[in-house]
């Protein structure tokens, strides 16, 4: 596999220094070829070096549809005056030679990418995916095809550059659980911060792992599972091992109907384990699938019929 490091790190922002003196020509001028967006700052504001890196990082996803300008409002006066700069970090919108959208203080990334769509798209462009986006859907596209391997190495490679990338965490996890190493996903997964434990691709994983450790040596056993249920449909725990040995050889579907069959037939079974089985299969699978949609509705049917 080709090394993926250049791909994924975006290049540096060309930020050019403006003064009062140059703020027609490279700002309301250049603004009419393509936006720019000026970054009102100061050396002694704590904020502006926070801003800074985010900013340029994201003005270079964009891969030259936008450029970015910086303005040191105590050597340049006159043009924060005149555009009535009163807190910084003041950021400003040019386009077609007229401020569009702008904002003051410091933002997060995901704020920042989105004011620059917004700007892209009023000069009548569109921000393509980053390098990052990139090869994250050449790792999803990967693991898809089942090629772990190169799945593996992008996933890593991404949260090298971005470690707090949680589809790339998420990935990453989901391979090495592919790969048969289940601890190794489990103490990466740790060592996501509480505060993000909730997010939906970590939460997926998460259920696929624990999906998968509950499972056991029953995805070996589904022979014998179904003689046993086929002799004794009654035997709940039979079907409840055979749901559980069916979701971890890929078959959710079978999973699910043997799973919403427990809840129709005894739903208290085993302090409501049916059930409580079933939301742990819709967190792995995730909410946008249709099967988990069907499913659901399924179950409250059963629930509240």
């Amino acid at each position: 596999m080709e090394p993926i490091i250049g791909e994924i790190t975006p290049p540096s922002a060309a930020v050019k220094d403006v003064t009062t003196a140059t703020f027609m020509a490279d700002v309301v001028d250049a603004s009419r070829t393509a936006p720019v967006i000026v970054d009102f700052w100061a050396p002694w504001c704590e904020p502006c070096k926070q801003l800074g890196p985010i900013i340029e990082k994201a003005v270079a996803n964009t891969r030259g549809a936008v450029s970015l300008v910086k303005v040191n409002i105590d050597e340049n006066r006159e043009i924060a005056g005149q555009m009535r700069i009163q807190s910084i970090p003041a950021v400003f919108a040019f386009v077609n030679g007229q401020p569009v959208d702008g904002f003051v203080g410091a933002q997060p990334e995901s704020q920042i990418s989105a004011f620059i769509e917004r700007v892209v798209k009023a000069a009548g462009g569109e921000v393509g995916p980053s390098p990052i986006e990139e090869a994250l859907e050449q790792a999803l596209q990967a693991e898809e095809a089942g090629d772990l391997a190169t799945a593996g190495a992008i996933f890593a490679e991404i949260t090298r550059h971005e470690p707090e990338n949680l589809k790339a965490v998420a990935g990453m996890a989901r391979v090495l659980i592919g790969q048969d190493q289940p601890d190794a996903a489990r103490e990466l997964l740790a060592q996501v911060p509480p505060l993000k434990r909730d997010d939906p691709d970590i939460k997926s994983v998460t259920a696929i792992l624990d999906l998968a450790e509950k499972a056991g040596e029953s995805a070996g056993q589904i022979p014998a599972l179904e003689q046993r249920l086929a002799a004794d449909e009654k035997d709940h725990q039979a079907r409840y091992d055979l749901a559980l040995a069916y979701f971890a050889t890929g078959r959710a579907e079978d999973a699910i109907d043997h799973l919403l069959t427990i809840v129709q037939r005894n739903r208290g079974w085993n302090d409501d384990a049916a059930r409580k089985q079933l939301i742990e299969i819709f967190d792995a699978i995730g909410g946008a699938d249709p099967l988990v949609a069907d499913s659901r509705r399924r179950l409250s049917t059963l629930l509240f019929s």
